[in-house]
């Protein structure tokens, strides 16, 4: 099949990608030519695993291809995503700008039927304003379609290759045969395509993320609350995670939530309930919660050191906001680094893919480190905010050797405190006690 994706952001490359792998004829469109004439020499401006090799691959066997100019790359496709940012306005509200611009211009470019899809994560209602949009550019028949993504940053490919789900909103029977075509190859499994109307799969796709954030939001709750009576979160959380109706899914406490999806979707359901007259608490404990959350290792380092962190020096591990991504958006990281620098503190940070991001936000006001060790030199303490793998099994006694003080905040529970006891290491983590071995007590 011939589709054009127009915007090269995150979901639009992979979506675009996987399509080609496929076998379909894809084009992708962006307004930043720069950004275009990287991806046709096969430079990747994201970081997610199997990305880049699928891209070199479609390219170089003329599946895959990258253009500024839409007119032609909808004159030759029959399926058209919109894949295109809508970022929260200061009232938290989706900012459809890019959307409607890129469906007038579809529209103005049309010359047969084209089914125009809605692939960005937008409000109830902008499939509809989509049609009236494009109804208002053009004679040429058309139907609109909402195609909600479900892709995990770190994961994306295997997502769309490999999906839980498919939804398809639409009403109309030659639209929704399309996209089962479309389809059709990544759902051999028995994964089900699921059709609704436009409207529910908008829907969809902000409850899924409000649920899912929701439910850490409520697990980071129970891990501060652990720690005031004494209980282990981990404990709690293998407990309830038996339940089927719950399952072990996000159950895993930290510093909260971050990242390109949930805040901006939290914050637009709020917003939509809003303007329907609702008002959605449980959301907006959600979001007040994750907030707060992406404190509590700082809350942790001033508790032990003191509200001044003049002339002290601490490492972090982990800037993404999760592993197996470079994205710092709302990564609580951000949160903690500006906290301690304020209090006066040196920070050296580390993350295997995330340090040119991370230059882009704190410029020369931390020191960055390619190597995870070279971080620790001379630290009063290590804060790990990111899970990544690589993290998991360090060599503590090199630890101990190359810091000041073997005092480590662990954000994401990933060591074990009766292995940390017995090396000697001072540890804080969330909802478990913390460790104090007799020497520091």
């Amino acid at each position: 099949m011939k589709v054009c994706v127009v915007g090269t952001g995150y979901v639009g490359l992979v979506a675009g990608t996987c399509l080609a792998e496929s076998g379909n004829d894809v084009i992708c469109v962006d307004i930043d030519a720069e950004k275009v004439a990287r991806l046709r020499q096969g430079v990747v401006p994201i970081y997610e695993p199997g990305l880049e090799e699928l891209i070199r691959r479609n390219v170089a066997e003329g599946r895959l291809s990258f253009t500024t100019e839409l007119p032609a790359a909808v004159h030759q496709s029959l399926v058209c995503f919109i894949a295109v940012g809508t970022p929260p306005g200061q009232d938290g509200s989706a900012d459809l700008a890019a959307v409607i611009r890129v469906a007038t211009e579809i529209a103005e470019a049309m010359d047969g039927y084209r089914v125009i899809v809605d692939k960005s994560t937008v409000p109830v209602g902008t499939a509809e304003r989509v049609r009236q949009v494009v109804a208002g550019r053009t004679s040429h028949p058309f139907d609109v379609v909402s195609n909600p993504e479900f892709l995990k940053e770190g994961a994306a490919v295997d997502d769309f290759m490999k999906p839980d789900r498919v939804v398809i909103g639409s009403d109309s029977p030659r639209a929704i045969d399309l996209m089962k075509e479309l389809y059709s190859p990544f759902v051999r499994t028995e994964r089900p395509i699921v059709v609704m109307s436009a409207a529910s799969a908008e829907m969809t796709k902000y409850c899924a993320n409000a649920l899912l954030a929701a439910r850490i939001s409520l697990m980071n709750e129970f891990a501060n609350l652990c720690e005031r009576v004494g209980a282990d979160v981990d404990d709690v959380r293998r407990g309830v995670g038996f339940d089927l109706r719950i399952g072990h899914h996000f159950l895993f406490p930290g510093v909260g939530y971050g990242g390109s999806c949930f805040p901006k979707d939290v914050k637009a359901v709020i917003r939509s309930a809003d303007e329907q007259g609702l008002d959605f608490r449980m959301l907006r404990a959600a979001e007040e919660v994750n907030e707060r959350q992406k404190r509590t290792l700082v809350d942790k380092v001033m508790a032990h050191f003191g509200a001044d962190l003049r002339n002290m020096r601490f490492a972090v591990w982990g800037l993404a906001f999760k592993p197996r991504t470079d994205d710092m958006r709302e990564a609580p990281a951000i949160t903690v680094i500006e906290a301690l620098l304020k209090a006066g503190a040196e920070m050296h940070a580390h993350d295997p893919e995330a340090l040119n991001e991370a230059r882009r936000i704190f410029g020369d006001r931390i020191h960055y480190h390619r190597v995870n060790y070279d971080a620790l030199q001379g630290a009063d303490a290590l804060l790990v905010i990111t899970e990544w793998n690589e993290f998991r099994r360090p060599d503590f006694q090199r630890m101990k050797r190359i810091m000041k003080r073997p005092v480590v905040f662990d954000g994401r529970n990933i060591y074990d405190p009766n292995e940390m006891r017995e090396l000697g290491f001072v540890y804080y983590s969330v909802g478990r006690r913390p460790i104090r071995p007799e020497a520091e007590c």
